[in-house]
């Protein structure tokens, strides 16, 4: 049973900017997972709102929230300005990260950030960023290259889920893949799927590896044994 379900404004460290966002707390949850969309998408996007239901009933808390003001997603509409700015979209996931530990109703659960199209970067980074409070990293047809040199940095470990017929992504998350040093990581091929996930099963599979992924990973027992490593 859902306990709350509310919409809240997250006030953005260091911007004199609130953003949107709703967050879902199931009853006794054993984690809380941040989401950050991808390019040209918002905290309405019906595959991320699909995912999120699903942890949800795996007993994770979720947070899906709009990294851009409504001028900025107007603005990028027209020139992609901000979708591929990581610097930008990465800080303002970490400033979401560090709200949640101001919430008493959330601030003790373990955080997992789950990344779509270049939001995937930008959770990598976040990784980066707070260590300590990031304990793992999922990606859904995302573009963890353009993380760039601080995919060494990361450290948590990072599932990659890709479409099968989304061949150039693939071989960009294959490069990516490569250039991680996280102990834990892995890129799992989803059969038959395109770059959204559209195809009939295909997301339904998404969302049952990331919760699985995600319950393994914010368990106490698992981060009381993963210790950050080379690559395996």
């Amino acid at each position: 049973m859902i306990l709350e379900n509310r919409a809240d404004a997250l006030q953005s460290q260091g911007e004199a900017i609130r953003f949107e966002g709703v967050l879902t707390i199931p009853a006794n949850p054993i984690g809380l997972v941040i989401f950050a969309h991808g390019s040209g998408s918002s905290r309405h996007s019906p595959r991320n709102r699909y995912v999120a239901k699903v942890l949800q009933s795996k007993g994770m808390a979720t947070l899906l929230f709009d990294l851009l003001t409504p001028k900025e997603e107007a603005d990028d509409r027209n020139t992609s300005a901000y979708r591929f700015d990581i610097d930008l979209l990465s800080q303002r996931l970490s400033n979401a990260v560090l709200w949640t530990q101001q919430q008493a109703s959330i601030r003790s659960l373990p955080i997992g950030l789950f990344g779509a199209s270049t939001g995937a970067a930008a959770a990598l980074v976040s990784a980066t960023q707070l260590p300590d409070l990031v304990k793992s990293v999922v990606s859904r047809g995302g573009r963890p290259d353009l993380a760039g040199d601080q995919l060494a940095q990361v450290h948590a470990p990072v599932l990659l889920l890709v479409g099968s017929k989304d061949e150039i992504v693939l071989g960009l998350n294959r490069q990516a893949l490569a250039k991680l040093i996280c102990e834990h990581k892995q890129l799992i091929i989803i059969p038959g799927a395109t770059h959204l996930f559209e195809e009939p099963g295909t997301l339904d599979e998404v969302a049952r590896v990331a919760a699985d992924w995600f319950a393994h990973y914010l368990s106490p027992q698992t981060r009381r044994h993963t210790v950050a490593g080379p690559a395996v």
